[in-house]
């Protein structure tokens, strides 16, 4: 009777069991073939074969287990089998999860205003502010940010519009001369966007700003995001341009800020050929924007300010200054690199000789680099990309630095150690970067690489030009720039031609970087396309002999 009684319970688990299974099998093949990143000639073997497995050990559950240890050993099994497609569904949701939110493109940027008072003075709350204040507000920049200030400011007060506002307004014309008039107690706070924060602490007298001025007052609102793709109809046989722009912030990548990181990927898949074209973020040129933005089209200024305006804006510059189309974009920020590093358990990179840093001026509290190969977690592989005041080639290495703090992450991603860090990366690349690539486009490039087993190669180059202080429109004031060789330009569009064209870029010359005997352009050369380009932006005479770049 108790061996019917058991023989019974035994039933009803294998039944039980074998439904798990079915149904964890079922919803799994489902998923893979939803996520659609399995070639066909991959998806219907794999799917029969699963089933097949699944069914041969149910039947023997079921009807071929006549001794314990034989229910014991086939129960196991598929016990595990179970515990296998359950881990291997949850793993296929999240790579699905993850594609899903770097593709839904939801069309908002964060913008982020700030009233801002020193922590010196007597005023430390908004309400401080009274008949005897005065508040600067930028003339010509970010104006929309400013009356959105404004407006949310007398919400808070209860009062209908700025003039009823217990407090006087004075318009500054750049932001430097608003921080300075703030400093010199001449207005009590300034009102001021926050992707401008930055810029101010790299002037050596406001580089404490941060410590030395409080916020009294907030405003934040979001703004449509234009960052429409120029798709090509099939990624996997076509050749295309991706921007990636890095911004210089940490936390939500959608955030407004300057643009650190500008390079223009082009890819062939036909080749296997990737071309990184890095712009150095000082990189002065015409910026351009849609009539909706609020950069002025053809103003002067560094690459890197056009991330203030957005990623649109970017692409436009970028798109204008290397005579390209742009087909998609890709954007991250500190945060990114720093999660997706640690997520992959660290990069390798190699260090030439001469180039190690024993402390990173980026951030002097981590370890440098020595020379040869070097393992970094996250925060220094983001030390190592952004330094540029330790090497005598300042932003050109820094340049070279995040070329190859790419490379690194693109192996180590393609590397078969993945495996064991699958989970923690799918976690950090939910949350790291934005793109207007679909989702299909994105499972279409891992079915290519899943069936086809490309060998990547990498090629790179980098915009190079000359040092000068010129006017930058998103400051209102001279900066510190890069003037761009109207040869390097050439080079960079040749190279990028080269490798729409199914050539590799090293057929393009690099005449700037070449010896005289391999057709360098002479210090009469150069110097004479310095004067047509100073020329160009309206400026006088250069003597390029009292400057000579590193190049």
């Amino acid at each position: 009777m108790k061996k019917k009684k058991n023989g019974i319970v035994f039933r009803i688990f294998s039944i039980l069991l074998s439904l798990f299974l079915i149904a964890f099998i079922a919803f799994l093949i489902f998923q893979i073939i939803k996520m659609n990143v399995l070639p066909t000639t991959l998806l219907i073997p794999v799917s029969i074969c699963i089933g097949l497995v699944a069914l041969i050990f149910i039947i023997l559950l079921n009807f071929f287990t006549n001794h314990w240890y034989s229910k014991f050993l086939i129960s196991l099994v598929v016990l595990a089998l179970v515990v296998i497609t359950g881990i291997g569904n949850f793993y296929v949701y999240k790579t699905t999860h993850m594609i899903s939110n770097v593709t839904s493109n939801e069309g908002k940027v964060k913008n982020v205003v700030s009233i801002i008072s020193l922590n010196s003075s007597n005023i430390h709350e908004i309400t401080d502010l009274k008949a005897s204040n005065t508040v600067g507000t930028l003339k010509s920049i970010d104006t929309y940010g400013t009356k959105k200030s404004i407006s949310d400011l007398c919400k808070e007060l209860e009062v209908e519009s700025k003039s009823d506002l217990p407090f006087k307004f004075e318009t500054m014309n750049s932001v430097q001369e608003a921080v300075n008039s703030l400093y010199n107690e001449e207005v009590d706070a300034i009102i001021l966007n926050e992707t401008y924060r930055t810029n101010v602490k790299e002037i050596e007298t406001f580089a404490d700003f941060d410590s030395e001025t409080n916020v009294i007052f907030q405003t934040t609102y979001y703004t449509e995001s234009k960052n429409e793709a120029l798709a090509v109809s099939d990624i996997t046989t076509e050749p295309f341009n991706i921007l990636i722009s890095g911004n210089d912030t940490y936390g939500d990548v959608g955030e407004l800020s300057r643009s650190d990181v500008n390079m223009v990927v082009t890819v062939n898949p036909l080749t296997s050929t990737v071309l990184l074209t890095s712009v150095p973020r000082d990189t002065y040129m015409a910026t351009y924007c849609d009539a909706t933005e609020t950069c002025v089209n053809g103003a002067m200024d560094k690459i890197t300010h056009t991330g203030i305006y957005g990623l649109n804006t970017t692409q436009r510059t970028i798109e204008n200054f290397l005579d390209i189309e742009i087909n998609y974009t890709f954007r991250a920020n500190f945060s990114s690199v720093i999660d997706i590093v640690d997520a992959l358990g660290g990069i390798d990179v190699y260090v030439e000789e001469g180039m190690a840093v024993s402390t990173f001026y980026a951030d002097h509290t981590l370890e440098g680099v020595v020379e040869g190969w070097n393992h970094l977690d996250g925060q220094r592989a983001l030390a190592f990309a952004r330094e540029r005041h330790a090497y005598l080639d300042g932003d050109n290495q820094r340049v070279r630095n995040q070329q190859q703090v790419l490379k690194a992450i693109f192996d180590k991603a393609t590397s078969t150690e993945i495996l064991s860090k699958y989970a923690s990366l799918l976690d950090a690349l939910s949350k790291a970067f934005e793109t207007n690539l679909t989702t299909s486009e994105i499972t279409d490039l891992i079915k290519f690489q899943i069936q086809a087993m490309p060998e990547w190669k990498f090629e790179s180059y980098q915009i190079t030009g000359y040092g000068d202080m010129l006017n930058c429109a998103a400051l209102g004031s001279e900066a510190s720039v890069t003037v761009p060789y109207e040869e390097s330009i050439r080079i960079a569009q040749e190279k990028i031609d080269a490798v729409l064209e199914g050539k590799s870029s090293e057929t393009v010359e690099d005449t700037l970087n070449a010896t005289e005997s391999e057709g360098a352009l002479s210090s009469e050369e150069i110097n004479a396309q310095v004067q047509a380009d100073l020329y160009a932006y309206g400026y006088g005479y250069y003597d390029y002999n009292t400057y000579v770049p590193e190049q």
